[in-house]
């Protein structure tokens, strides 16, 4: 069965607007800042995206734009919105000037406002257990797994995948609902036979149809991270999904699975970094 992200999408949105509102009779808008100093497709695509959602919600999105051969702008543009007051969150959308990585950018974010969890101390945070935005993608998989009816409790999870922005923070996410957590990579020696072993596979590699058949074990649950452009000019995951479907009791389709969701979890933190 293909878990359709959409409609869970549609419903966080929902929850966040009724939230936005309350917040708004208290004369609060709830805000997000986006540093933008790239003019990629794929980037102006997706704060496109995000736009759209946000006004669904009622959350203010501030676009900030810097030059992309300017990385001193970029790090200058993070401090000054990390000390505004009327901003609750903060994201600095990628590729990056040269020279400037988004961990180094990270750094900049406050914590407190750090929405998607780029700043390291975020994810530092995360693996103490304390009170901390994990990125998005990573916290949409889990809520696709809640809204599913996915019991973690004491299953083998597998997570193909090492990134800072999925891999790890996704793994300390499942690690603090109890499950048992495999972490997969590049370098993994027979990677079918780690991976046949979990009940949860998730493949956030970041290569196309990397997962297939014999990676999978009877009935489990497959989430699909990967976008990845194919050559007919569309997206496909890191699953090859028609040929797992028959293998495993549920897939996440690309597109309208994770990707769906994790822009209602971004604007959903947006609404709890403004309530304090």
């Amino acid at each position: 069965m293909l878990i359709d992200g959409r409609p869970l999408a549609a419903a966080l949105r929902d929850q966040i607007g009724a939230g936005v509102s309350e917040l708004a009779a208290t004369g609060l808008e709830p805000t997000l800042a986006a540093v933008v100093a790239t003019a990629d497709p794929a980037t102006e695509w997706y704060l496109r995206s995000l736009v759209k959602a946000a006004a669904q919600t009622g959350i203010v999105i501030r676009e900030v734009a810097r030059d992309q051969g300017d990385p001193a702008g970029v790090l200058t543009a993070l401090d000054e919105l990390s000390a505004d007051p009327d901003v609750h969150g903060i994201i600095c959308l990628t590729p990056l000037p040269a020279g400037l990585g988004l961990a180094q950018a990270g750094e900049h974010i406050a914590t407190g406002k750090d929405v998607d969890g780029a700043n390291p101390a975020s994810l530092g945070r995360l693996a103490a257990g304390l009170h901390a935005f994990a990125p998005a993608t990573a916290r949409a998989v889990l809520e696709i797994l809640r809204a599913w009816g996915a019991e973690l409790n004491g299953i083998e999870a597998v997570v193909v995948g090492r990134s800072t922005v999925v891999g790890k923070p996704l793994a300390l996410l499942l690690l603090a609902e109890d499950a048992t957590v495999t972490v997969c990579h590049s370098r993994t020696r027979e990677l079918a036979t780690v991976t046949r072993r979990a009940d949860l596979l998730v493949a956030a590699a970041g290569r196309a149809r990397l997962i297939g058949p014999e990676h999978v074990k009877e009935g489990a649950i497959v989430i699909d991270v990967g976008t990845n452009a194919s050559e007919a000019g569309g997206l496909v995951g890191d699953v090859d999904t028609a040929a797992v479907e028959a293998i495993a009791s549920a897939v996440t389709p690309v597109p309208g699975g994770v990707g769906a969701v994790t822009t209602a979890v971004l604007l959903g933190n947006v609404l709890r970094a403004a309530r304090g």
